[in-house]
């Protein structure tokens, strides 16, 4: 019989404006994975925040080992064992492994620091996890998954039993994932019980074996997943049936908007040609590393090209900056929108209207008027959750600021919008809503450039799909024949009908309609 490590009962929050969590239970075994699932804004890292000592709950409960426990301070959860990895990792980069897992408790040999100790516990701490690092490497030149790997080997330096992982995999590749799923097997091994957040259901299978659903901060239910199909999960989850996936529309595909030939800049890029079409959306696959980012970067005038000529509606353009980009009508919604689309300081008025000031601007004033007629439009549009559009960034979901970046670049007019894994760390009824607010623009004539890593995403959203392979474009597949292995095997530099390294394609692929 399974032994319960931790419980939740009846748990409250509310925050000036907003009831972020209503009466939610939650409970974990000795030894499980507990998936934690909802749209972005339905209160799973509130409530995982309450657990782990950062929010204190208005109402409710928390039982651990079946003792009744006030959890007040990081301090007080980390004393009974509960720790939280969030999604943002919480490093200092320029100290070294050891440092790090110690933080704030170093060994000491009477006044002085015990160095060779302090190395010696973490080495022990790392080899029981199976986690192969140098404990004086500096942190921050490790990768992302590596770096994970030591907040994980922190947490447990803490005698951890209660371990909660949000978002753990966002920007890990298929390897790392399989490292971290291996961690995470240990652990439960050794009797510790976890909170996954995910918004990856095939993930949940892997690893979970039951399930818990909040849907706008209230408790929807708990279910073993080997008794649930996904269908039911998504249903449960968006409290709706998403009947397809990847929203369609008839599109109007037009005439040849922007053109881009002899793209360079040093060894990552090195692109011959390639082409969108009014109201198209073309996809822009490969692997992780292959260039598809830094392409896109030279097209948007953020890293500077070492040759490029573009033109744009048959018009020959010249972009060297950013702001040249923009004067042009080209916008991006960057990978990690945290740090490059949005200033979380600031609320969303400000940031919907970033990109169109100088249109704000008058005599050296801005209309404030207009910049809030502005966001609150937006806002509207995108069913944005929000009290106001005078909310800060920071403290909206991932889905809610994916949507104020979107809404950054539509507020400009744009003619050519650069979206980079636009639905990445994002929940399946933000990601519907994302897909149809595509459909909408591509049917207003916006042509959209999608880079995305989700296979099933770039076919079923593409018209056209453009696979890079170490900075060329090695091939063009038109999205409604293409499969993934067609994709995969250009993406690994490989023509599939020839079984040999493909040859880079002069003008990008077949240019239909012309």
């Amino acid at each position: 019989m399974k032994q319960e490590l931790f419980r939740m009962e009846g748990i409250s929050k509310s925050f000036p404006g907003v009831k972020a969590l209503d009466k939610v239970n939650l409970s974990v075994n000795k030894g499980e994975v507990l998936g934690l699932v909802g749209e972005n804004g339905a209160g799973k890292s509130t409530l995982m925040k309450i657990l782990s000592g950062v929010h204190r709950a208005d109402e409710g409960e928390i039982f651990i080992e079946g003792n009744k426990v006030v959890i007040d301070s990081v301090a007080k959860a980390h004393e009974l064992g509960v720790c939280i990895i969030m999604q943002e990792l919480n490093m200092c980069g320029h100290l070294s492994v050891a440092d790090n897992i110690f933080i704030g408790r170093a060994h000491k040999k009477g006044i002085f620091i015990d160095d060779s100790k302090m190395h010696e516990e973490a080495k022990k701490i790392l080899d029981d996890l199976g986690i192969e690092l140098n404990t004086y490497a500096h942190v921050g030149s490790l990768s992302i998954a590596q770096q994970q790997m030591v907040e994980i080997a922190k947490a447990i330096s803490f005698n951890s039993k209660i371990l909660v992982l949000d978002e753990p995999t966002a920007t890990l590749t298929e390897k790392e994932i399989e490292q971290l799923f291996g961690i995470i097997r240990r652990l439960k091994e050794k009797g510790v019980g976890m909170v996954y957040i995910s918004h990856r259901m095939a993930e949940l299978n892997q690893i979970c074996e039951r399930v818990t659903i909040i849907r706008d901060g209230q408790y929807i239910g708990t279910r073993n997943l080997n008794e649930i199909t996904m269908d039911e999960l998504v249903n449960m989850i968006v409290g709706r049936s998403l009947e397809d996936k990847y929203p369609k529309y008839k599109r109007n595909i037009g005439e040849i908007v922007l053109e881009a030939r002899n793209v360079r800049r040093g060894t990552k890029v090195n692109a011959d040609y390639f082409y969108v079409r009014k109201g198209e959306i073309l996809g822009i696959s490969g692997l992780v590393g292959a260039g598809r980012t830094e392409l896109m970067r030279c097209i948007f005038g953020a890293d500077q090209a070492d040759s490029m000529e573009l033109t744009l509606e048959g018009k020959p353009i010249k972009v060297n900056s950013v702001i040249q980009a923009i004067k042009h009508g080209i916008g991006y919604a960057t990978e990690d929108r945290k740090r490059d689309g949005l200033a979380l300081g600031l609320d969303i008025k400000y940031n919907t209207n970033m990109a169109h000031l100088p249109n704000l601007t008058r005599y050296g004033f801005i209309n404030d008027r207009e910049g809030l007629k502005n966001a609150e439009k937006y806002v509207e549009l995108l069913h944005t959750k929000t009290p106001s559009v005078h909310q800060l960034c920071g403290n909206l979901s991932g889905g809610n600021q994916q949507k104020v970046v979107l809404a950054k670049w539509l507020c400009n007019d744009v003619k050519v919008l650069i979206v980079d894994e636009p639905t990445r760390g994002i929940d399946v009824g933000a990601k519907y809503e994302v897909y149809e607010l595509f459909n909408k623009l591509s049917a207003q004539g916006v042509s959209i450039i999608m880079i995305s890593s989700e296979l099933p995403e770039i076919l079923g959203m593409s018209d056209r799909i453009l696979v890079i392979h170490q900075g060329e474009i090695n091939g063009e597949l038109d999205a409604k024949t293409a499969t993934q292995e067609d994709i995969l095997y250009l993406a690994a530099g490989y023509n599939k009908l020839e079984g040999k390294p493909a040859p880079v394609l002069s003008g990008g692929g077949n240019r239909k309609g012309e």
